[in-house]
């Protein structure tokens, strides 16, 4: 049984939910979102709450049930609360900057690795070694954060790079000097 897919899923104030079919859009004070369900999912609103219904207990069904209830809950929170991620650049040199809407980090390469925002993205600057990156929509914020940290990723014997904020590097010991 999906504990995940039983929840009902509550409708803050001022985001309402339209059906068209399996494709559902959710307004909210933040933007619009839009997705196409899974054809066998059954998404109702009932009062202030949304509830997601499963024809059968196969074991297909019970795996997009909870996959439908936690999809449209962030589409929900995503257009009412939005969503963050940071990064901390960590390094000797390395630093970020703002040019325009876009971002402009070195991390110790002959250039500087300049990476525009996608539409519906928002990139914040604290400081030069802290990126923010805010929207709507859960997957691109995630995505966008995981390609800024792959411009160099956290390397372990030092731990120069870019991490997420909080993120914790297993460190590794540096060479053994020879003894005897």
């Amino acid at each position: 049984m999906s504990r995940i897919g039983l929840r009902p899923i509550p409708l803050p104030q001022g985001v309402t939910v339209q059906f068209e079919g399996q494709h559902i859009t959710v307004h909210g004070p933040l933007g619009t979102l839009e997705r196409e369900l899974v054809p066998d999912m059954q998404v109702t609103q009932e009062g202030d709450t949304l509830v997601v219904r499963r024809p059968s207990d196969s074991k297909r069904h019970k795996a997009f049930h909870g996959l439908t209830r936690s999809l449209v809950a962030n589409m929900v929170i995503g257009v009412s609360e939005g969503y963050r991620k940071d990064l901390e650049i960590h390094g000797v040199g390395y630093k970020a900057q703002m040019i325009g809407d876009a971002i402009e980090i070195q991390v110790g390469y002959s250039h500087p690795v300049r990476m525009e925002p996608p539409a519906g993205i928002k990139f914040t600057l604290e400081g030069a070694q802290r990126v923010g990156v805010q929207g709507i929509d859960k997957e691109l914020v995630g995505e966008v954060a995981a390609r800024i940290r792959a411009i160099r990723k956290p390397e372990p014997y030092l731990g120069k790079g870019i991490r997420y904020a909080g993120e914790q590097i297993r460190r590794k010991a540096g060479k053994a000097g020879k003894v005897g």
